[in-house]
């Protein structure tokens, strides 16, 4: 069963903007979030690299490390539960509007990526050009 089945509704940051994140990505995001631990934020953004030129990063990484010029979005799932998205100035660039969706496919399951600022994609779904 792959996300798609469920509805598409999309959640975007507490002030509207940000990556819009379909039901499915906002209930697995969450549910890691709690595993790492209260003092976790999603680092998303952008590197040089890939197939077509840019690849995707997402990571845990400590809200310590929130630099100065990020931006902070404040995401709340169905069930209460809440994170925090964090995206460098350079990398929101490329993927602002971004939708983020989570497929429990066997084979290319797995977080996804949907960019309409990409120019092209690659078939691993992580890489990107513009």
């Amino acid at each position: 069963m792959t996300s798609t089945t469920h509805p598409a509704t999309h959640h975007t940051a507490s002030d509207g903007k940000g990556i819009q994140i379909t039901n499915t990505a906002m209930h697995q995001l969450a549910r890691l979030c709690l595993e790492k631990g209260n003092d976790q934020v999603l680092r998303v953004g952008v590197r040089s690299g890939g197939c077509s030129g840019m690849s995707y990063t997402m990571d845990f990484v400590p809200s310590a490390d929130i630099q100065e010029g990020d931006e902070v979005y404040e995401y709340t799932a169905t069930d209460g539960a809440s994170f925090r998205v964090i995206c460098d100035p350079k990398s929101l660039l490329y993927i602002y509007g971004m939708q983020l969706d989570f497929s429990t496919e066997m084979i290319g399951g797995g977080f996804n990526f949907t960019n309409p600022n990409a120019s092209q994609t690659c078939g691993c779904g992580s890489s990107f050009a513009v």
